[in-house]
């Protein structure tokens, strides 16, 4: 059964104009991405996330994934269970028929509670069928991405991007936390071939970094990857603009399987954090900007999966509130960005 390229195990801007590079971005002299990264979008990037009462009218799917290829994108996630096709044969035919590969699903899952487990696994293994079915035999296979049910605990979701380690998990409910997502791993791997990746999130129980070592070091590697998040790891930090995207890179190298390019702009952060918003303030005031606006040096990104051997995917997410933005705009110029730094 085919492995997800993964990394090999190593030690250790400002906001600007429409359409200008912040430094942030980087000029990639110091070494190109690595030739094998492929690049994708997901619906989150059109206002279809995966959080209840979040999908009151989003853009259609068909319409998302038309302005996805047109826009130079290689794959799409899933998005929310139910936004796509959910029969194998329509979701086939309707990547077909634009060139796309499915990358992987999004599963949330209240992991804190040994009550959620059960439920969280049927979830899980409806979603890993499809995309066994779907995804199985592309050069890349598909992959379920577990998270934690963000959004939904009150203190989280309203200290997003500036969590202290009193408002965390204990020990116990860590293990527990843990535990869940193994088991979780386990059962798909064994009933469908899919690989599970674990993605970090804001407004979750595994948000800042000391909550990512923590997450990493109760968790088996060879059950439970990871889908290391450039934004979410930054706006988590609590200090985006000093967030070490490098260090982090090297330090979660064994275990990253899949990455997610999102841009944190640094004034909004800064405002979130004097207003005390709460994560989907945030978000709808643009946390998550386009690429090469914000704090995220994604040619540094490229030099450090280039010195890890990374083959996988690069999706692009920027999270925006469904109704807002200019999605297929933003798509076209977020891979305009990447295209320039070599990607």
């Amino acid at each position: 059964m085919t492995t997800p390229p993964q990394l090999t195990p190593a030690t250790g801007g400002a906001t600007t104009a429409p359409g200008s590079p912040s430094p942030g971005a980087g000029d990639g002299a110091a070494g190109a991405p690595p030739a094998g990264i492929r690049i994708a979008n997901a619906p989150c990037s059109w206002g279809a996330l995966e959080f209840e009462g979040m999908a009151a009218d989003p853009v259609p799917y068909d319409r998302m994934l038309d302005e996805l290829a047109a826009t130079g994108y290689d794959g799409t996630d899933l998005g929310d269970w139910g936004y796509m096709p959910t029969e194998a044969t329509d979701l086939r035919a309707e990547l077909d028929r634009r060139g796309l590969d499915l990358v992987s699903a999004f599963v949330p899952v209240a992991l804190r509670d040994p009550a959620a487990h059960a439920p969280g696994l049927d979830h899980a293994l409806r979603v890993a069928r499809l995309l066994a079915l779907v995804g199985g035999e592309q050069a890349t296979p598909t992959c379920l991405v577990l998270a934690d049910d963000n959004g939904t605990d009150p203190v989280r979701t309203r200290h997003a991007g500036r969590v202290t380690a009193e408002m965390g998990l204990d020990a116990g409910d860590r293990e527990t936390f843990a535990r869940g997502a193994e088991e979780i791993a386990r059962a798909v791997y064994a009933q469908t071939g899919v690989r599970t990746l674990f993605h970090h999130h804001c407004a979750g129980f595994v948000e800042t970094p000391a909550e990512i070592d923590r997450f990493l070091d109760l968790t088996d590697p060879d059950l439970v990857g990871l889908v290391f998040d450039t934004g979410h790891y930054a706006f988590g930090s609590g200090d985006p603009a000093s967030a070490d995207i490098g260090a982090a890179l090297d330090r979660y190298a064994g275990r990253i399987r899949l990455v997610h390019a999102k841009d944190c702009d640094p004034i909004v952060a800064r405002h979130s954090t004097a207003a005390r918003w709460d994560y989907f303030t945030s978000v709808r005031h643009g946390v998550f900007c386009e690429l090469g606006r914000g704090v995220i040096d994604f040619a540094l990104v490229g030099r450090h999966l280039g010195q890890h051997g990374y083959g996988g995917w690069l999706v692009v997410e920027q999270d925006v509130l469904p109704g807002l933005g200019t999605p297929r705009e933003s798509a076209a110029r977020n891979r305009a960005t990447l295209s320039r730094l070599g990607f």
